[in-house]
């Protein structure tokens, strides 16, 4: 499948989102399946470290990977494309003389393995002719022969291909049968056998499942030609096929017929929702630009979190390091030494690898770290970064934070976005709550286009879903809503936010970084949330 298919078939939304290369070979829907046997992923392993030792390497950590894929896209009453891919080998990572070196193949025997670590470590001794300073890894202990798997009922790479298509086909026909005249709806499926093993004695295999499901409707007024979108307003989530359930209990009613997903999703209801929806966009009334408080929706919050903060307080941003896709970070060292107001004093914002079924969550990071949660803002004041092994002692950190990423065997690990999410209000508040004490504001639901400056500090979001909110009740919807925004004003303008029963997720299933380029997967939690006082433009084009 190629990028411009792709492209048209998801219409993707979501910020800061890069499309996979689909590296790997097409293989058979039954292959999805296997495993590699973790005596011989130990063989490989072994076979790595010791190669690297005896070559000079004072740290290696090898990572032995299958990385499976399968995306079912489907328009109306057709099947547009089935893709099952494999990508498997082998990535070797050391340090010698001081410096990284890094080498990777795809021949699964043990000398293939030893002869990569061979050349990362000849790479690093080159390296180590320009560095100025050698790396500093903060210690982490061994922790022995450990496995982990993603917490999933039902593995959907088993459930056959006909049961996902008659799924997806159904959908499409529910949304027609409701309104719509065009719609699209897809699944996205990923699963990363990784096994980690360094010398400092760590054997970690790790079994990650990822789902997707996003949907897109289009209504068109015959009369005028005039159409209108809406995407779904499902989140990918770290869970198997089970996330498809479409539970009551996991459901919440936003707005009047406006559902919103926690850790399960109706695909079929949210279809025939979105064709209802669409249709009310036709003739719903264009914002009036000018000073609105805003009541945010976690699937629309989750987005302007990733950018405001989830960017912004990764480190290699801060230093200067990184600089790839939009830019480095206005959240300088300096502010969290002085305690820099990001946000009110009810703003508390973290940093966590373990939240079940975040798209994030791992028992290890890609550096055998074992991962945990920690605060990056606390009480509205900056106090922390996302941080790796070789760069926890900028930081006066003994440990790292457990936030390392690799997209692939043959790409090398780096610092990367973990889940970030806001906390909870502390005092009971529904939405019902909330939207009582608004007098003229904006409800704000799913993820819309956005642009965000080379600093992460003025930024413009967009949404699917904009219902006016006057005296304390939902009125109407509206159309060709935006918001402007710099960050620490918007996170001071937070002034209210529901208790953690409307806690709920966001996700970015291909979050893009680095150059080479490589993807990640990432959630963010949050609450309704209510921000007072933001600037909302009219984004209507006149067409003459």
């Amino acid at each position: 499948m190629d990028r411009r298919s792709f492209l048209a078939a998801c219409g993707i939304g979501a910020g800061g989102l890069l499309l996979p290369g689909f590296a790997g070979r097409a293989i058979a829907e039954s292959q999805l399946v296997e495993t590699i046997d973790v005596a011989v992923k130990k063989r490989l392993a072994d076979a790595g470290l010791s190669a690297a030792s005896a070559a000079g390497a004072s740290y290696c950590d090898v990572r032995v990977g299958r990385y499976l894929r399968q995306f079912v896209i489907t328009r109306e009453a057709n099947v547009q494309n089935i893709v099952n891919t494999e990508s498997t080998g082998t990535g070797v990572r050391v340090i010698a003389d001081g410096a990284w070196g890094f080498a990777a193949t795809n021949d699964m025997t043990p000398e293939a393995v030893a002869d990569a670590a061979r050349l990362a470590t000849a790479i690093a001794k080159a390296n180590a002719r320009n560095q100025t300073q050698p790396v500093q890894l903060a210690p982490t202990p061994g922790v022995g022969e450990v496995s982990w798997k993603t917490p999933i009922r039902r593995n959907a790479m088993e459930v056959p291909i006909e049961e996902k298509v008659e799924l997806l086909l159904g959908v499409n026909a529910a949304a027609m049968a409701a309104g719509a005249n065009f719609v699209n709806s897809q699944l996205f499926l990923v699963n990363e056998q990784k096994y980690f093993a360094s010398s400092d004695g760590s054997y970690i295999d790790q079994d990650v499942h990822r789902i997707w499901a996003p949907l897109g409707v289009t209504v068109i007024d015959q009369t005028t030609g005039k159409f209108r979108s809406r995407q779904g307003l499902s989140a990918p989530m770290g869970l198997g096929y089970e996330y498809l359930d479409g539970r009551a209990e996991d459901k919440l009613e936003s707005a009047p017929g406006v559902i919103s997903y926690g850790m399960s999703y109706d695909m079929r209801e949210d279809a025939v929702a979105a064709a209802r929806q669409a249709k009310e966009k036709l003739t719903a009334k264009s914002v009036e630009p000018g000073q609105y408080d805003l009541v945010l929706d976690p699937d629309h919050l989750g987005l302007t979190i990733h950018e405001s903060v989830g960017h912004p307080l990764e480190l290699d941003r801060v230093l200067g390091y990184e600089a790839n896709y939009a830019g480095t970070s206005f959240a300088t060292l300096d502010k969290r030494e002085a305690r820099f107001q990001y946000g009110s004093e009810i703003v508390n914002l973290f940093a966590d690898k373990t939240q079940p079924g975040s798209l994030g969550a791992v028992e290890y990071d890609d550096e055998g770290v074992k991962t945990k949660q920690w605060d990056l803002v606390k009480d509205g004041k900056l106090v922390d970064y996302q941080a790796t092994r070789d760069q926890a002692h900028i930081l006066g950190k003994t440990a790292s934070d457990g936030c390392s990423y690799a997209d692939s065997w043959s790409t090398v690990q780096f610092q990367r976005m973990a889940n970030i999410s806001l906390k909870p209000g502390t005092q009971p508040m529904t939405r019902k709550d909330m939207f009582a004490n608004v007098e003229n504001g904006i409800y704000i639901l799913g993820r819309g286009s956005f642009s965000i400056d080379q600093q992460r500090y003025n930024a413009q979001f967009g949404g699917t879903l904009f219902y006016e909110i006057k005296n304390g009740e939902i009125t109407q919807p509206l159309e060709d809503v935006a918001y402007q925004m710099r960050t620490p004003e918007f996170w001071n303008a937070c002034t209210a936010i529901c208790d953690e029963s409307d806690y709920r997720m966001f996700g970015s299933f291909f979050d893009g970084k680095g150059q080479p380029s490589q993807v990640s997967a990432v959630s963010h939690g949050s609450s309704t949330t209510r921000f007072d006082k933001i600037n909302v433009i009219n984004t209507a084009r006149s067409l003459g």
